[in-house]
């Protein structure tokens, strides 16, 4: 049986941003790495400043104080200047530098970061400044602890300020993508206004020339195609249903009063029945596609029953010599909102495709309190089949050269989206395949598991 309710494959589902949140992460991301730069250069150039000033500040002392120890012949080496403290060994005094300062006592010329533990007990930070010389060795130490005091007030400054900053970029942000948004937000809430209408008006003149302007022409243009193109195919379809109804009426006479004369034989009248129901088929085919191609849902009080008796009879007058069996269970009195030409277009479809495909068995329709199961003893359906089984076009892998388009049932498909029925399929208990066109709304578990079995027929 061809019949399926074809499971659709789990997509993995991506989080997208909307554009308005994509412009405000842009925003703060440009702000926050423009902040952190700016911070980051900022920090960078006063660590260099404040050392090169330092180490200045530290050689001329040096200087100075060598310059005195040569001019007064070692009395006078220099008075100390505020956070910095000056020391000078004589060559008798060297070996108590390595005892008491090990180290400053292997440290070469230059200025050096030394941390030692303070007055306090604290880490202490300072710079030593050393020139060693044969008569004299000359260290001067400038207290860092302040300096690094102030460098982390410093620092926790620029981090507020790139939370300031950030922020800041956030609020513009928001206020940007809400100006830029403003015109694409009201062009899709006309859009949306305009849902179900058959003459949406144009959307261009409500905006300025700018991109959204051009978008809106944009759509105009492409909606006004679409339109010609429904009212073409409204106007085809409506043509082409006229047209053919006059041959059809012309046949259905023609039918009837041969088969009101008496002398007509047993074989000649059975030929002729079977030219009335393939004009009653063509009859109700082309009403069920007339509403579909007008998007319509027609109304009427059908009989379930009735139908799928007349659909059987019908059949049953095409097996030949086939060993089939076509039968009915169930109680009727099921009546169905529609005319009933789209019931028996969907049904049709399913009987017809369960009789092409069963080879031998039987063909039974089921009538449910609000359901139809058509069950039949056929080979049965693949899971790759059931998955296209609805595709317009497609053919099963036992369709064979059997005839017919593959347009059965996505008629039947669409005929159950304008009516909000549900077609379905699951294995049968043995073999076949059991079809149920359900006319509530809540769904059953044909409609739910996955589909098994062997192979499948087409449309």
């Amino acid at each position: 049986m061809p019949a399926a309710e074809s499971p659709k494959p789990r997509r993995h589902r991506r989080f997208r941003r909307r554009l308005r949140t994509r412009i405000i992460l842009s925003f703060v991301l440009l702000g926050f790495g423009l902040t952190v730069l700016f911070a980051y250069a900022t920090i960078v150039a006063r660590q260099r400043v404040e050392d090169q000033l330092v180490e200045d500040v530290m050689n001329r002392n040096l200087d100075e104080s060598w310059r005195r120890f040569i001019q007064t012949d070692g009395r006078v080496v220099g008075a100390p200047i505020e956070q910095i403290k000056a020391f000078y060994y004589l060559p008798d005094k060297f070996e108590s530098v390595r005892i008491n300062r090990p180290e400053w006592y292997a440290l070469p010329d230059g200025i050096h970061s030394i941390t030692a533990p303070g007055d306090d007990g604290r880490p202490s930070l300072y710079k030593l400044g050393v020139r060693k010389t044969p008569q004299v060795w000359f260290f001067i130490a400038y207290d860092m602890s302040q300096t690094a005091r102030a460098e982390v007030q410093f620092k926790r400054t620029v981090y507020g300020s790139i939370l300031v900053f950030t922020v800041f970029s956030l609020v513009v942000g928001w206020w940007s993508a809400s100006r830029v948004m403003s015109p694409v937000s009201e062009l899709a809430a006309r859009l949306r206004a305009y849902r179900g209408s058959s003459n949406p008006r144009p959307l261009a003149p409500h905006f300025p020339q700018d991109e959204v302007g051009e978008l809106a022409k944009a759509l105009d243009d492409y909606s006004g195609r679409l339109t010609e193109v429904v009212q073409r195919d409204r106007e085809f379809n409506a043509d082409v249903s006229h047209e053919l109804r006059t041959p059809l009426a012309i046949i259905r006479g023609s039918v009837e009063l041969m088969l009101s004369r008496p002398d007509v034989d047993e074989k000649t009248r059975t030929r002729i029945q079977r030219i009335q129901r393939a004009e009653q088929q063509c009859t109700d085919l082309i009403s069920a596609l007339l509403l579909l191609s007008r998007n319509e849902r027609g109304h009427g009080n059908t009989d379930v029953a009735r139908v799928v008796d007349q659909l059987l009879d019908a059949h049953r007058a095409t097996l030949g010599g086939k060993p089939l069996v076509l039968r009915i269970e169930g109680e009727g009195g099921v009546i169905v909102d529609s005319p009933e030409a789209a019931l028996s277009v969907a049904l049709g479809n399913l009987i017809g495709n369960a009789v092409k495909y069963t080879k031998e068995g039987e063909v039974v329709v089921r009538l449910l309190p609000d359901a139809v199961e058509v069950i039949d003893s056929g080979p049965g359906l693949s899971q790759e089949d059931a998955a296209r089984l609805f595709e317009r076009g497609y053919r099963g892998t036992h369709a064979g050269h059997s005839q017919g388009g593959g347009i059965g049932l996505s008629i039947v498909s669409r005929l159950c989206t304008l009516y909000g029925w549900q077609v379905g399929v699951r294995p049968g208990e043995s073999k076949g395949v059991v079809a149920t066109l359900r006319f509530s709304p809540e769904r059953g578990p044909e409609f739910d598991e996955p589909l098994a079995g062997g192979s499948s027929q087409g449309a």
